[in-house]
């Protein structure tokens, strides 16, 4: 059996929450090993809408400190990673059989101020039949209000908290799914199989930071928490952009629930997400047809269009673990984390997550390595608000000039390829064109921007183990290849990309 060694902290699941966790608990000074039984982000944190917010209408719930903290914590991404987070403006018509116009500017008094904003521009209202912002919109819509948020890329997210864990010392393993473990001598003995290999772990604490399996790691370390999680499907479906401009849109449904309507990937658009309980393993999920004619019947009632499911390109489901706060309406659950210590006197803790969101993956970790701070006294202080990402480190966190400069450095580049670039790699990607000087030296091309230099660079550097890691989470070029070119990149992958990444 193989020994991958001894640790303070074994975190259990590569997702946002995992990835965080053990990225802050590293830069503290505790020795940290991150499994992961798929890819990163393979499951939720690959899955959602994409953003960086507040969740504005989280104040219908009176979930004021989780608004605050996400806002808060918005402009502290922005700073961290400036290349896979950017501002971006919402558009919300005003549909008054919804909600009135005074409770949506309230709320988003509340929005511009809860958090103490500093780099985003405030709300304001839209005239919708002069703005070209209602272009695109049904003429009965005639006003609307304009508020900012943040769009990420939710997978690249997970991807630099693990690289940055890795250049700290950390040790990560993708498709290493924990089979079981056990208290041992004041230690957590974790039983592995990495590939065909069984292994060992021991550590002096154990994370569980499974996700929607929460409660399967849980039943592999033998223990229950007096918590649950309440799975809830969203499912997402992209079609082919319909409006100009580079915002986004916020409609309101009859449900009281919303629709982000959201650029994405230059010519399409990203259009999510239901609410559904789900039963069943989270693996399996999928998307229904009455999850895609819900998200199409919204957009039809506000947008001068009629997409049909024939307009749908690709579609995502994800099942988000939330806290079981027992809420009746799906969309009434908690989007707030809580945690449960399992720490019995002599023995090693065990710490698991129940909830969290995207935005406020940070604050998380950081909380969790406070409470985790009791069985570490010589723990380090915070420093992650502080530290970019890797790819992060611009000059005043400004993505705009770093893209001129890195334009100019490689004007052998064409502008969408050195966009792509920037934005996925940031800094890094003078690393991955390093020693090139001409498009040649990218290597063999693939279809849309996709060449053989970054896929090699990618199973070199971040675990890209099959084609899907690349072409679904590391970067988005699955959406822009022919059904052939896809096959054609996935047999080359097979063979020379993955003995790269062994």
């Amino acid at each position: 059996m193989k020994d991958i060694g001894q640790f303070d902290l074994i975190v259990v699941g590569g997702g946002v929450n995992g990835a965080g966790i053990a990225r802050d608990a590293i830069g503290r000074g505790l020795s940290v090993f991150l499994c992961e039984k798929d890819d990163l982000a393979e499951g939720t944190s690959s899955r959602s809408s994409k953003l960086v917010h507040g969740g504005l209408r989280y104040l219908e719930y009176f979930e004021f400190r989780l608004v605050r903290e996400a806002l808060i914590e918005r402009e502290v991404l922005l700073n961290m990673a400036p290349h896979i987070v950017r501002p971006m403006r919402f558009v919300l018509p005003h549909s008054p059989e919804q909600r009135p116009a005074w409770m949506i500017r309230l709320g988003l008094f509340l929005y511009d101020h809860l958090g103490g904003r500093k780099n985003l521009p405030p709300s304001r209202g839209v005239d919708l039949a002069s703005a070209p912002e209602g272009q695109a919109l049904r003429k009965t819509f005639r006003r609307a209000f304009e508020y900012s948020d943040c769009w990420v890329d939710d997978a690249r997210l997970v991807a630099l908290n693990a690289l940055d864990l890795k250049r700290r010392g950390g040790t990560v393993k993708t498709r290493t799914p924990l089979v079981s473990a056990r208290r041992e001598a004041g230690f957590w003995t974790v039983e592995l199989r990495e590939g065909d290999v069984p292994a060992t772990a021991r550590g002096k604490a154990l994370v569980n930071a499974a996700g929607p399996w929460v409660e399967d790691i849980l039943a592999r370390a033998h223990r229950h928490a007096g918590k649950g999680v309440r799975l809830i499907k969203g499912s997402h479906v992209i079609t082919r952009k319909f409006w100009p401009g580079d915002h986004a849109y916020l409609l309101q449904n009859a449900d009281k629930r919303v629709t982000f309507v959201i650029p994405y990937e230059g010519v399409f658009a990203l259009i999510g997400t239901t609410d559904i309980i789900f039963h069943g393993a989270p693996e399996d999920v999928r998307m229904e047809a009455a999850e895609a004619e819900y998200l199409l019947a919204s957009v039809n009632r506000y947008f001068d269009v009629a997409l049909t499911p024939d307009d749908i390109v690709h579609a995502y489901s994800g099942v988000r673990p939330l806290f079981d706060d027992h809420a009746a309406d799906p969309s009434a659950v908690t989007r707030d984390y809580v945690f449960d210590i399992d720490a019995p006197p002599g023995e090693a803790p065990l710490f698991t997550i129940f909830g969290g969101k995207i935005t406020t993956y940070r604050k998380l970790a950081e909380h969790a390595l406070q409470r985790l701070s009791t069985f570490f006294p010589h723990i380090g202080a915070p420093w992650t608000h502080r530290t970019p990402l890797p790819g992060g480190d611009m000059a005043s966190a400004d993505f705009e000039r770093f893209l001129a400069d890195f334009r100019q450095r490689h004007a052998w580049l064409s502008s969408e390829i050195a966009l792509g670039y920037a934005h996925r790699y940031g800094t890094r990607a003078d690393d991955l064109l390093a020693g090139a000087n001409s498009p040649a030296a990218l290597g063999r091309h693939f279809g849309g921007t996709l060449y053989e230099r970054e896929a090699r660079f990618l199973a070199r550097e971040e675990w890209a183990r099959e084609a899907a890691d690349i072409l679904e989470r590391r970067t988005k070029h699955g959406l822009h290849l022919t059904a052939g070119q896809r096959a054609s990149f996935e047999s080359w992958f097979a063979g020379e990309g993955a003995a790269v990444a062994r």
